[in-house]
């Protein structure tokens, strides 16, 4: 990890979180975010009866190869427990986001949102956004729209998997 900062304080559970830059060059965090995502993608791939996403194909050599950075949100003992990831193509002003996944046993509290808020205010506070889920991903789908993207369309990548594209714009 590289530096953090605090996120807000989850009362249910009384865990502080603290969102930082991930390296996935260090082995031990490259393969806890390779864990996460698969459990991560794994609920996926049951809520839109598709198993062939290829993040769950994907070795942890793989994961570590893709021109990302990655923002983690970790317990106050270190352990990451979600994480985003995403690119800034040169010269296109659009933020790609690639990956947002929370450990399941994590879910429900709040921190996709907050790493999300972390990302668009702080590290990236301007310039369209781009991100994409499975469309039948309701849970997904709704979370996006609640955070103010807009729809743009659904693409067919490979047969039997339909993916929603999102947009916002901003500032």
């Amino acid at each position: 990890m590289l530096s953090s900062e605090p996120l807000e304080r989850d009362e249910r559970d009384r865990h502080a979180f603290m969102a930082g830059e991930l390296d996935l060059t260090e082995e031990a965090t490259a393969a806890a975010v390779h864990r996460i995502g698969r459990r991560a993608y794994a609920v996926e791939a049951d809520l839109i009866g598709f198993d062939g996403i290829p993040a769950l194909r994907e070795s942890v050599e793989e994961m570590q190869a893709q021109p990302l950075r990655w923002l983690g949100a970790l317990t106050n003992d270190g352990r990451i427990v979600a994480f985003v990831a995403w690119q800034l193509p040169a010269g296109e002003g659009v933020l790609e986001i690639d990956r947002v996944c929370v450990d399941p046993a994590w879910f429900r509290r709040g921190l996709a949102s907050r790493l999300l808020a972390h990302l668009l205010t702080d590290l990236v506070p301007s310039g369209r956004v781009l991100v994409s889920t499975g469309a039948d991903n309701l849970p997904a789908v709704a979370f996006y729209e609640r955070l103010g993207f807009s729809r743009s369309g659904t693409i067919e990548p490979a047969p039997g998997l339909r993916v929603a594209q999102f947009l916002l714009i901003r500032d």
